[in-house]
Order: C-alpha cells, then sequence, then structure tokens
C-alpha cells in the first residue's frame, strides 16, 4: 500500500522553473504583480503585452531588476492591442518568433466603464465586452497551438482568465453603474468553465480569478467615489483591501504543479467581501448614497 503522507517533491510544487509565460494587461496593475509572482517563482520567459510600447518597457525594466531572479530569466516586451483580432494575431505572432511554446498565458487585459442606467452609451457598453470577453476567446483559440507545443497530461497547460467578483454578485450601480463591466465578467467566468471542458483534453487547464478591491489605477476612481480606501478596508471581513502579494499567491499556485488537478474553478480574492456586503452600492457613505 502507497504511502499516504509521501508528497512527490514537496519543494517543486510552486515551482514554475522554466517556464514560459504571457501576461496581457501587464505593464500595471494586477498584471504586474502576476508577472513580477511567475519571474520570482522561476519562469524563464515573462512576455508583456500591452497597448502602450512605452508602458511594456518600463514594466519590463522593473521586472528585470528585481533581485531574486533565476540566471537567465527574463521578462520582454511584446506590445499589441488586444482588443482586436489583429492584435492578438500580432501578439501570437511576436511571442512565436521568440519561443516555441507557452506555458501560461494570464489573460488579464480589461475595461471598464462607470455611467448611470439612462445615460449608459452602446459603444461602452460594447467596448468592454468586446475586450473582456471576446479577446480572451480568441487570444486562447490563437495561442491553443503554443499552449498545446509541450503540454502533457503530467504537465498540463494553462490558462488564468482574469474575472472579478462583480461577475459573482451585482456590481457597482447608482451614477457609475457598471452593467457592461458586471456582466461582462459573468460571461467571461462561463466561458472559462467552457474552455476547461473543451482543452482539457489537450492538456491545457483554464481556471478564473476572481478579484475584490485592490487599490490599482484601475480601481482608484471607483473606490473614491463610493467612500475611499478607508471606508472599503473597514467594511471588509478581513479589515483590508488587496495587496500584490494575494494575486501572486493565487496566480502561482493555479501555474505550478500545486494546481494541476484545478480546472474550471474560479477562486475568490476579496477577503469575503463579497459574501458581506451585497450590492457595492451598500457600502457607499449615506451622503454619497442620497445623491446618485
Amino acid at each position: 500500500m502507497a504511502d499516504e503522507t509521501a508528497l512527490r517533491d514537496f519543494p517543486s510544487l510552486f515551482s514554475l522553473e522554466g517556464k514560459v509565460a504571457i501576461v496581457t494587461g501587464g505593464s500595471r496593475g494586477l498584471g504586474l504583480n502576476a508577472a513580477s509572482a511567475f519571474l520570482q517563482a522561476g519562469c524563464a520567459k515573462v512576455f508583456i503585452t500591452s497597448r502602450k510600447a512605452s508602458a511594456c518597457e518600463a514594466a519590463v525594466a522593473q521586472l528585470n531588476a528585481l533581485p531574486n531572479l533565476r540566471p537567465g530569466a527574463l521578462a520582454i516586451s511584446v506590445p499589441a492591442d488586444s482588443s482586436t483580432a489583429a492584435g492578438i494575431d500580432s501578439l501570437v505572432s511576436q511571442v512565436a518568433k521568440q519561443t516555441p511554446h507557452v506555458d501560461i498565458l494570464f489573460a488579464n487585459a480589461g475595461a471598464t466603464w462607470g455611467e448611470a442606467f439612462d445615460t449608459h452609451p452602446d459603444a461602452a457598453f460594447s467596448k468592454v465586452m468586446d475586450l473582456n470577453v471576446k479577446a480572451v476567446f480568441l487570444s486562447v483559440q490563437k495561442f491553443a497551438p503554443l499552449l498545446q507545443a509541450r503540454a502533457s497530461l503530467d504537465d498540463p497547460s494553462r490558462v488564468i482568465i482574469t474575472a472579478s467578483v462583480a461577475g459573482l454578485g451585482v456590481g457597482t450601480l447608482g451614477r457609475q453603474a457598471t452593467f457592461g463591466y458586471s456582466a461582462s465578467k459573468a460571461a467571461v467566468l462561463h466561458l472559462g468553465r467552457n474552455l476547461a471542458v473543451e482543452l482539457a483534453p489537450r492538456h491545457i487547464l483554464v481556471n478564473s480569478i476572481c478579484p475584490g478591491f485592490f487599490p490599482t489605477k484601475m480601481a482608484s476612481g471607483l473606490l473614491e467615489l463610493t467612500g475611499g480606501l478607508e471606508k472599503h478596508s473597514r467594511s471588509n471581513p478581513a479589515g483590508r483591501l488587496g495587496r500584490p502579494e494575494d494575486i501572486a499567491g493565487v496566480v502561482v499556485y493555479l501555474a505550478s504543479r500545486a494546481g494541476a488537478h484545478v480546472n474550471g474553478a474560479a477562486i475568490e480574492i476579496d477577503g469575503g467581501a463579497l459574501w458581506s456586503t451585497g450590492q457595492l452600492l451598500d457600502a457607499v457613505e449615506p451622503e454619497t448614497k442620497a445623491k446618485l
């Protein structure tokens, strides 16, 4: 009988030694947090992409200056507009010229729009849905050959999708309502489940993360309009907002051998806020709510 206390090579359970990763929307915020984690966990190459070449270059400079990288580990700038099919084709082409395979695709690029129900514009809804849902599908589809290139039963490739707790519950309402964002994150979560079942036989696992509020550039405006950092921290069951290591730990888990039998999951990273506050509108200061 096998020893049930024995774990195969436990010290390397969370290692990403030699892996190749791509991070869309990787020049700032959660994408940059994840890219840093991938490199520090042992990735050989981490490709950083976003629309602005200057932002990619700045992020790559930061990442390559990290003090504890493995010898030869490298962050690489591949600017592209992930909101269009042509931009995704360009991204795949740039990456394919520099590596014959990809082990991790972190589909993180996203957009939001806040406006009241009566004036919420059609163009804004379309923009958010296109980037947050359709572009994720196209990115996975176009990168599938590279993801399959060296994937195996014992060492599957990984796709990690950045969704949101807004896709699990009601998002922001009122004058800064995020109808398209909330709907898009619900849609991409279900897209992830479908992709998980479709791609598992090809040895590609697909999972989603659902962050709550992190004080990133994208979230800072909404945080301020809905009570500020201190208000949201106090209302969170854990007593704080998200930190870079909260994202880092989850994405490394999902990308490493530790997460090799996790597929189609959606992991909340919000300190339990989703289950304690209900609608974000309820967290707004009463005097602010009265103006909504």
